[in-house]
C-alpha cells in the first residue's frame, strides 16, 4: 500500500520536476533514514560480502529509472502491464505446483484488464519497460540474498547509496527544467517515505521468512491497490472490466498464498540450517 501510494504522489510530482529528480529524491530520503542507523563496519566491508547489495543498489536505480521514463513514453496503463511481467514470469521461472501456474496467469490475466492498453506504442518506451520488468525480478531475487547474508538493514544502506550516486549526475542535469516550490519539496520528500524508505525495509524483512516466489505471487495485488490510490489521488476512473479485474487478481493471488504449503527441507538444507 505505501509504495502504491507513493507512486501515484509520483505522478503528480513528476510533471514539475521529472522523473530522476523524483527517483533521486527517493533514494536520497532513503539513505538519510538509514545511514545514521545501519552503517555498516568498516572491518566487514569486503567485496564479497557486499557485492549483492551493490548489484541491489544498481538495479534499484535501473528499476526506478526506466519505469518512470516508460510510463512517460507509452503511457501508465501499458508500462505497468509490462512491468508486472518481471514478477509474473518469475513465479512462473520458480514455481512447482501447476495450481500455482494457473494463479500466476490468472493475475496477469487481471492485470492486463485492470491496466488496460491505453497509450501510444513507442519502441522505446517498450524496451525501458522490458529493462524495468527484468529489474523487479533481480530486485526481488537480489532483496532476498542481501536479506539473508547481512544483518539488520546494513545491504540496503549499501544498496541506498549506490543507487543514489548512480541517479544524481541525471538529477542534477534536470534542476535547470524542474519547477520547485515547498510544497513540491515536501511532496519528494513525502514520496521517499512511501516509495523507498518503508517498503524497501519492510522487504528487506519480510524476504528473509518467505521465498522469492511467493512474494512474487503477493504482489499480484500490487496493480489492484495502485488503482485504488490512482482513483483516489489522481481521479482516475474505474470502469465495469476494472472492477472485474480486481477480483479476479485478488482471487488469483488469494488462491496461490492460501493453498501453500511448505516444502520440506532437503537433507543439505536441514545440515545448513543446523550449522546456522
Amino acid at each position: 500500500m505505501s509504495i502504491n501510494l507513493g507512486s501515484a504522489l509520483a505522478g503528480v510530482a513528476i510533471g514539475y520536476v521529472g522523473s530522476p529528480i523524483v527517483v533521486a529524491a527517493r533514494q536520497l530520503v532513503m539513505v538519510i533514514v538509514l545511514l545514521p542507523f545501519y552503517r555498516p563496519r568498516r572491518s566487514l566491508l569486503t567485496w564479497r560480502r557486499l557485492w549483492p547489495a551493490v548489484a541491489l543498489g544498481v538495479t534499484l536505480a535501473v528499476m526506478n529509472l526506466s519505469f518512470y521514463q516508460s510510463i512517460h513514453l507509452l503511457g501508465l496503463g501499458i508500462a505497468a502491464t509490462i512491468e508486472f511481467l518481471g514478477p509474473l514470469l518469475l513465479a512462473l521461472a520458480t514455481s512447482r505446483r501447476v495450481l500455482d501456474v494457473v494463479c500466476v496467469v490468472v493475475a496477469g490475466a487481471g492485470v492486463v484488464l485492470l491496466t488496460g492498453l491505453e497509450g501510444q506504442i513507442d519502441a522505446l518506451g517498450v524496451v525501458l519497460a522490458l529493462i524495468a520488468a527484468g529489474a523487479w525480478a533481480a530486485y526481488i531475487l537480489l532483496t532476498r540474498r542481501v536479506a539473508l547474508g547481512l544483518p539488520g538493514l546494513e545491504g540496503l544502506t549499501v544498496a541506498s547509496v549506490v543507487s543514489l550516486i548512480l541517479i544524481v549526475p541525471l538529477a542534477v542535469f534536470g534542476i535547470p527544467q524542474a519547477q520547485f516550490s515547498w510544497p513540491v519539496v515536501a511532496l519528494l520528500g513525502g514520496i521517499g517515505v512511501l516509495s523507498s524508505a518503508i517498503p524497501y525495509a519492510l522487504d528487506t524483512f519480510i524476504l528473509r521468512r518467505i521465498t522469492a516466489r511467493l512474494y512474487a505471487i503477493i504482489t499480484s495485488f500490487g496493480p489492484v491497490v495502485a488503482a485504488v490510490f490512482g482513483w483516489i489521488v489522481l481521479h482516475e476512473r474505474l470502469g465495469p472490466v476494472q472492477l472485474f479485474a480486481i477480483l479476479l487478481v485478488c482471487a488469483a493471488a488469494g488462491t496461490a498464498i492460501a493453498t501453500q504449503r511448505e516444502r520440506p527441507a532437503t537433507d543439505l538444507e536441514q545440515t545448513a540450517e543446523g550449522i546456522t
